[in-house]
């Protein structure tokens, strides 16, 4: 119990999702044997400890599951945008000033990446949304940084890295631990790594891919402002064509997602949570 207020109070201050991951884990473990030791102590229940524990164990899953499967259904019904729509911010705020993440600037600059634009997104009223996009010397290869605001007020960062081939493939690896559940589109190639936090390993295991996939990545066409809002629209257009997403005129009463859709997002919300693993879309 001790270890997991420690471990609570110090990701307050970091923001990482694997101490999220074991802290979890930790308190289902207490959970299970707190309480059965509890019931053996007192005489609450004559069932052997092991029995106890494992009931305590599943009745734990069950009322987490119950737990994201209203959260899920409530951000289908909420304002929250699934594709916000970008924004050159202009205000300055692109990096957070935290030495962690101000390290990782440092190295894409040592690297060769330059910064092409910073953007933002309103999520709600006084909630935004922050990203910054680096690009190599070649133009061939862009690291978006996606700054995440956390319940804690805390900061975490995630990376996407993103290529682009002469036949419109699009090679994309991230690192985010949000659920996205949905569908991509059949050019996009995708791998998640959640549990890739450093960005120097993210890029290698990025660059793995593509030499592994023997394509050559060309230069981007266009700003990064309007190739992720482009992307935006084709992701909510693919995944309400697919089944996964209602139409536009049906969410107001139903939801953004169909009943499928929020199966796939509880799914992926629990895999996260507890087992640090996205779907493969690959």
């Amino acid at each position: 119990m001790v270890l997991s207020i420690v471990l609570m109070q110090v990701n307050q201050r970091l923001g990482s999702p694997l101490l999220q991951i074991v802290d979890r884990w930790l308190r289902w473990l207490i959970f299970a044997v707190g309480g059965a030791q509890i019931c053996v102590e007192y005489g609450l229940i004559q069932r052997p400890f092991w029995a106890l524990a494992i009931a305590f164990f599943l009745f734990w899953f069950l009322v987490v599951s119950l737990h994201d499967w209203f959260a899920v259904s409530l951000h289908s019904r909420s304002a929250l945008p699934l594709f916000p729509r970008y924004a050159v911010n202009l205000s300055g705020d692109e990096w957070p000033v935290q030495r962690r993440l101000l390290r990782h600037r440092e190295w894409l600059r040592a690297q060769g990446f330059r910064q092409v634009q910073a953007m933002k997104a309103e999520l709600a009223e006084g909630l935004h949304l922050r990203t910054s996009v680096y690009q190599d010397g070649s133009g061939t290869l862009r690291v978006q940084a996606t700054f995440l605001p956390q319940a804690s007020g805390g900061i975490t960062a995630c990376y996407a890295i993103t290529s682009i081939t002469e036949d419109g493939r699009r090679y994309l690896t991230d690192n985010l631990h949000i659920p996205f559940a949905g569908f991509f589109p059949e050019n996009w190639y995708v791998e998640r790594l959640p549990w890739r936090r450093s960005l120097s390993v993210l890029l290698a295991c990025h660059l793995r891919r593509v030499n592994r996939a023997g394509v050559t990545p060309v230069r981007f066409a266009v700003e990064p402002l309007a190739d992720l809002n482009a992307a935006q629209r084709e992701l909510d257009q693919l995944n309400t064509e697919l089944g996964f997403l209602h139409p536009q005129a049906l969410r107001e009463d139903e939801g953004k997602f169909t009943a499928a859709g929020r199966y796939r997002v509880w799914k992926e919300i629990w895999m996260l949570n507890y087992l640090g693993r996205a779907a493969q879309y690959e």
